[in-house]
């Protein structure tokens, strides 16, 4: 039977308090949240940068729009059984904008969105350089909205900020507080590749007791080189991967291109790639053929 948007927001909220990390591979499309549900993960992560990418073959530097997004995931959580969590950028305008993001994003069935508070047009947060974030009231303000504009309960909103690189880590940990002082179900405090991140996560996480700590796991350093088992005890609830999809299909691809140009075929290559059975396996055909059957007998 598939889970209604609730039940999946409802097992979201139950693995973010688990006593182990929740691990959300990176997506971008159906397909891949297929592969992430099937590889028996119990939620999935679609990167901006991903979808960025994906639509529109740009690099993430805010091209990507509420509509354009919120249509993709609404077709992503469609296909799984399991919470997908958004990235929502800046939540792609003021205040009024924001109403309409949380709306749009619930109305897609997807479990739980991250906003951050940098500046429009956003930027890739690992991009070289410190990224512009917003005035701290006028960040507050949009969490507030975003809280303010949830009809679901179960909805998770995780607040991010990225003003760290600018503002310095006191900053950092200021917005964090204020914003599940606010009504934020958890947050994410953008470090990059922070050689002292794990004490920084430390710090963050006795400043803010109980909250819910999201990070991204690929930025590098010392976090990346911690086991899935080993990430609670570091203080991260929720560890993203959001390269993962991106940056396997890149490579795989690229390699597959270079040897079909080089070897003018693909059969010997066949090792590397997906039978026809285990991709229409991977899509659940077999499935989908016996619901056929069924109905038509």
């Amino acid at each position: 039977m598939k889970l209604t948007a609730q039940q999946k927001r409802q097992a979201l909220r139950r693995l973010m308090t688990s006593k182990n990390a929740l691990i959300a591979p990176g997506i971008y499309d159906g397909y891949g949240a297929r592969l992430v549900q099937n590889a028996g993960f119990q939620a999935a992560y679609m990167t901006g940068n991903g979808v960025s990418a994906a639509l529109l073959g740009t690099p993430d530097i805010g091209q990507v729009d509420l509509t354009l997004i919120s249509d993709h995931a609404r077709r992503v959580a469609a296909c799984i059984d399991i919470p997908l969590i958004c990235d929502a950028d800046t939540g792609y305008g003021g205040v009024l904008n924001i109403k309409r993001t949380i709306a749009e994003f619930e109305a897609a069935g997807v479990a739980g969105i991250h906003i951050e508070d940098q500046t429009f047009p956003k930027q890739c947060a690992q991009f070289e350089g410190a990224r512009t974030v917003l005035p701290f009231e006028t960040a507050l303000a949009h969490i507030r909205a975003a809280v303010a504009a949830r009809t679901d309960p179960d909805f998770v909103i995780i607040a991010r900020t990225d003003s760290v690189g600018a503002l310095g880590m006191d900053e950092g940990v200021r917005r964090a507080k204020a914003f599940i002082a606010a009504g934020a179900d958890g947050v994410f405090v953008e470090l990059k590749a922070n050689p002292d991140a794990l004490k920084v996560i430390a710090h963050i996480k006795a400043e803010l007791g109980a909250a819910i700590c999201l990070y991204n796991v690929d930025v590098g350093g010392p976090v990346s080189a911690l086991k899935a088992s080993e990430l609670k005890a570091a203080g991260i609830d929720i560890a993203i991967h959001p390269s993962l999809a991106r940056g396997v299909f890149g490579h795989a691809m690229q390699n597959a291109l270079n040897h079909l140009k080089h070897h003018q075929l693909l059969s010997s290559y066949a090792p590397h790639m997906f039978t026809s059975a285990e991709y229409n396996d991977a899509l659940g055909l077999k499935e989908l053929q016996g619901w056929e059957s069924g109905v038509l007998k």
